[in-house]
């Protein structure tokens, strides 16, 4: 079997699991977020914390509940790290400096994930799973609340309540990701992954050295890192490690964790809204650009030029053989257009078009179909652009979904997506104007400064998977990127919450014959127009200077 027939078949085989999985998943998604009902253990949680869950929040109590509890997880988690030295099942990793400690704790909290350390060389097991992975659950839970939230401001009317923050989070902990985890990892330890608490083996080579490698509970943790499109690895070759994903199914499987609650989120979003018609058209845009992005990744990674290429039956260079190069495109695109950020091979080593591709996905603002969350919100944020820009076309007031989009709507709208290219921008200016920044770079040219662009990219859209070849261990790139993460997270959110508040209070405006479908095929026509205009207009300066040039000149 030629690897392109391969690489086809496994497309169509995730399509198919994406496909089975769509309609159930996005169903009971919706029931957990409209039921009344609350659990035992749930109630539990609600009396530890002293929540009242049956309280109706205005945006700006939502707010204050996002705020206040991502700011306690980063403060618990940089703690955490600092006194690992002294916690048992440290493994005798001594506690994380403190630029590095706050840059792992805003990472995990804001659902990027971004590593600037060997995560089996630098965290004991209590950090691992105590702090990390239950960070992959909450900060996951944390962007479909603000998500169901906004679904909220489009279905209510003639009130600025949008539900209950500490309700929506325990429930999405409780009643989705953690049964999804659970069969989950126990796929991937059928899969060949590890799931321990260990200590350090020293192994034996064939050449006469040793090797140490330490144990952990990987599969566990590798579940909810791609299924809360988190990324954060236990090992530092990531996704790319046998111990985290030990074969091709795994691989497969992987992905599909990685797409389906992004995806399905849009049929829990046509259900909540009363329009089934409205969340196809929301999936059909995501649709499109995923397989856009996939067939553009294959294409450039495969039909690489020269004996090498030719030999290697592609460009195989950065690759698990185990997967190849089909397998690596399917993984690589769908890390960037989500916010996962875990990858199976090295995006520094693609093509220059290739490695575009995976820089263009997250600058897309990872909507196609983005992080758990924060994807559907922030593709529904583009579907207010794309009304505006119709509305101005043809002469009449925007309206999306029975609501007006007005002077307030819109600037809410366009300050969500002018905040992220901002803090990419302007910090990878500074990394060049500086001269330590720079110095961190292995490559110089176009392709040393994809690597910084890459990484503010990563950071800023929440994604956290690397360019690699940059040494980002330093106090610059700690303290920067940290903030980036925090303000490229949190700074939407807030923009979210207002526009749906505001939504939230209108009356619903009637269906007229000059009322745009926003559930026609035209209508994603548009929006997949706006999100790419949008994306280029604001990044392509910057890509001609990087992966454009250096695809160019290759």
């Amino acid at each position: 079997m030629s690897p392109v027939l391969a690489g086809v078949l496994q497309l169509l085989a995730l399509v198919a699991a994406l496909g089975l999985s769509y309609r159930p998943l996005g169903d009971h998604m919706a029931r957990v977020y409209s039921s009344e009902r609350h659990l035992r253990p749930e109630k539990w949680v609600y009396k530890a914390i002293g929540a009242n869950p049956s309280v109706e929040m205005r945006w700006p109590a939502y707010l204050r509940g996002v705020l206040a509890f991502s700011a306690v997880s980063v403060l618990f988690l940089y703690l955490l790290q600092r006194v690992q030295g002294v916690l048992p099942g440290s493994l005798g990793f001594v506690s994380i400096d403190p630029d590095q400690a706050f840059n792992t704790a805003a990472s995990f909290v804001a659902n990027t994930n971004w590593q600037s350390y060997y995560g089996e060389q630098a965290m004991g097991h209590v950090v691992q799973t105590g702090g990390l992975a239950v960070q992959n659950f909450v900060s996951a839970a944390v962007g479909m609340a603000v998500a169901v939230a906004l679904v909220r401001g489009f279905a209510r009317s003639r009130t600025g309540e949008l539900g209950n923050f500490w309700a929506d989070l325990v429930r999405g902990t409780v009643r989705i990701l953690l049964p999804m985890a659970v069969v989950g990892a126990l796929v991937l330890v059928a899969c060949g992954a590890i799931q321990n608490f260990s200590g350090i083996h020293e192994v034996g080579q064939f050449t006469g050295g040793t090797q140490q490698w330490n144990g952990g509970a990987v599969a566990s943790q590798e579940v909810i890192k791609e299924l809360g499109t988190n990324g954060g690895g236990y090992f530092n070759a990531n996704s790319a490690h046998p111990f985290e994903n030990p074969n091709g199914l795994s691989n497969l499987f992987e992905i599909y964790l990685i797409l389906v609650i992004p995806f399905a989120l849009t049929r829990t979003f046509g259900r909540m809204v009363g329009s089934l018609r409205q969340g196809y058209a929301i999936l059909g845009t995501m649709a499109v650009i995923w397989l856009g992005f996939t067939a553009l990744m294959m294409w450039t990674e495969f039909a690489g030029r020269g004996p090498a290429f030719e030999l290697a039956g592609g460009a195989m260079e950065g690759k698990e053989t185990r997967f190849g190069i089909a397998g690596s495109s399917l993984f690589s695109v769908a890390t960037t257009l989500t916010s996962t950020g875990a990858v199976n091979s090295f995006h520094s080593s693609s093509t220059g078009f290739g490695g575009g591709i995976t820089m263009l996905g997250m600058q897309l603002g990872e909507i196609a179909p983005g992080g758990v969350g924060s994807g559907l919100y922030g593709m529904l944020i583009m579907a207010v652009i794309a009304v505006f820009i119709a509305g101005l076309m043809v002469g009449r007031t925007p309206e999306y979904l029975g609501k007006k989009i007005g002077t307030r709507e819109i600037k809410f709208a366009a300050c969500y997506i002018l905040v992220t290219p901002a803090l990419v921008l302007c910090f990878t200016a500074a990394s060049f104007v500086l001269d330590t920044p720079a110095h961190s770079m292995t490559n110089s040219g176009a392709h040393g400064f994809s690597e910084i662009l890459y990484a503010f990219t990563s950071g800023a859209n929440n994604n956290g998977s690397a360019f690699a070849g940059l040494n980002a261990d330093t106090q610059w790139f700690n303290s920067t990127i940290g903030i980036a993460m925090l303000l490229g997270r949190f700074l939407p959110m807030v923009f979210v919450l207002a526009l749906a508040g505001s939504l939230a209070e209108q009356t619903p405006v009637p269906e007229t014959a000059g009322t745009l479908r926003t559930e026609k095929p035209l209508f994603t026509g548009l929006l997949v127009g706006t999100i790419m205009i949008v994306a280029g207009l604001t990044y392509f300066p910057a890509l001609a200077l990087g992966p454009l040039a250096e695809g160019l000149a290759a």
